[in-house]
């Protein structure tokens, strides 16, 4: 089941600082769901080991068991270096507030 729902985007708030400075907790993103992601997309994942947990991490390698996925910050975050693979659920195509703009790959 993905938990973004069925809808072709959907509105998320970033919590903590994981991804900081690209997103801060409070920003609110525009996620596209079911896109295929790219490395150095923003992406919304979840973790077999954290079930019900949704998280918005940096895609870095594809694997076969899922996506390896860090945040910017790696100071404050708990991503595949500690969590293994995740499953990505959608890619985040903009941020909307504050400063609304697009987001790319880097």
């Amino acid at each position: 089941m993905n938990p973004l729902g069925w809808l072709p985007y959907r509105r998320i708030r970033v919590l903590g600082p994981s991804m900081a400075p690209t997103l801060r907790s409070g920003d609110v993103v525009l996620v596209r769901n079911r896109r295929r992601p790219r490395r150095g997309d923003v992406v919304v994942v979840t973790w077999v080991t954290r079930p019900g947990q949704v998280s918005v991490k940096r895609a870095t390698t594809a694997d076969p068991d899922g996506w390896h996925v860090e945040g910017d910050n790696p100071y404050a975050s708990t991503d595949s270096r500690d969590l293994g693979p995740a499953r990505v659920h959608g890619v985040v195509v903009a941020r909307l507030w504050p400063q609304p703009r697009l987001l790319s790959s880097r």
